[in-house]
């Protein structure tokens, strides 16, 4: 049955069938069909670049080509991972030498292992030497040099070992700081919520940074720290806190000026070229005169007393003047009045 629907669908021969041209090349049949040209290509193409071999064949030809592994180079770096996490737990300073230097900081060798340090994680004692200098140039100078850090984080599965120089840096001179203790600073990174400042220790090295918060700028209204400072700015500082757990440092500028709130009367009204500081200073034991606090003032009543509705004018201006005096001093000037 199979031969007889073969038969019937086979097309009835033609004149054309049995010309010279077409004797050599039988038409194709249901039975005898051959791909086209061009996917020949691509099968010879991809057999020719492997991908037509069996997985067999893959695994055979791998296993064979593999080098063999080296037991003692996995354990060596087993083992420095071990160390990595052990050197991180114990918070140990490291002298390690810098091998190569990207965009984004330096790499270090830690064994037989390498690890990152981040521009972030630098010590501000490299920038420092030259603010105006790009940081890249900074750390390609770096190369080869020997740098104290301290490792931070550790991941054997991600392969990340990560450390910092500016925790190194802050321990070793973080108990050189004292509450107080005034710096010369270089203004690092600016936010609107304060500036951060590299502070220049004894030895002309900048070795910590501290923040100066917006509130410790300047005695005027400051909303935005990047209108009073600018990276790279030069400026002095004095030390107001120290988070020795956090590893912080609270910085100001302004209370290194005088509190305008606590002026005295002697720089709002500045005394004359032949008055003495103490001649306006009123003690607990003087009583002084009309004439003594407001000169002129005799004058003055005495024209007003002329006048009808003025008996009283003199004792109630007297003592109006007199107290605001009182209270300016008070509030301006508490010392001359202990005194």
């Amino acid at each position: 049955m199979l031969a007889a629907a073969a038969a019937a669908l086979r097309p009835a021969p033609t004149t054309a069938a049995f010309s010279p041209s077409t004797a050599r090349s039988p038409p194709p049949t249901l039975l005898s069909f051959a791909p086209p040209r061009s996917h020949q290509r691509f099968h010879l193409s991809a057999t020719a670049e492997g991908a037509g071999t069996t997985a067999a064949q893959e695994g055979a030809s791998a296993s064979a080509s593999a080098p063999p592994v080296d037991e003692a180079r996995l354990a060596q770096f087993a083992a420095d991972w071990q160390a990595a996490r052990a050197e991180r737990d114990q918070g140990k300073i490291l002298k390690l030498q810098v091998i190569r230097a990207n965009s984004g900081g330096l790499i270090v060798r830690f064994n037989s292992l390498q690890g990152f340090v981040p521009n972030p994680l630098l010590s501000p004692a490299h920038w420092c030497k030259d603010p105006k200098r790009p940081i890249q140039d900074v750390t390609k100078d770096l190369v080869g040099s020997s740098i104290s850090v301290k490792v931070v984080e550790v991941n054997e599965e991600e392969r990340k070992l990560v450390f910092s120089e500016k925790d190194a840096s802050w321990f070793t001179h973080s108990s050189l700081v004292k509450i107080g203790a005034i710096y010369d600073g270089i203004v690092g990174s600016v936010f609107h919520y304060g500036a951060f400042v590299h502070l220049r220790f004894p030895d002309g090295n900048y070795h910590l940074t501290g923040l100066v918060h917006i509130s410790e700028v300047s005695w005027d209204l400051v909303q935005d720290v990047r209108d009073f400072l600018n990276e790279g700015d030069t400026v002095k500082v004095i030390v107001v806190n120290i988070d020795m757990e956090k590893s912080r440092i609270a910085l100001s500028i302004r209370q290194l000026e005088e509190d305008p709130l606590l002026e005295t009367l002697d720089k709002v009204i500045p005394l004359e070229a032949d008055q003495s500081p103490s001649a306006g200073i009123i003690s607990s034991d003087s009583s002084p005169s009309e004439a003594d606090l407001l000169p002129g003032l005799d004058g003055i009543c005495n024209e007003l007393l002329q006048e009808d509705g003025y008996d009283f004018c003199l004792c109630v201006f007297f003592f109006l003047v007199y107290g605001f005096l009182m209270l300016m001093y008070y509030f301006m000037c508490p010392v001359a009045l202990l005194d």
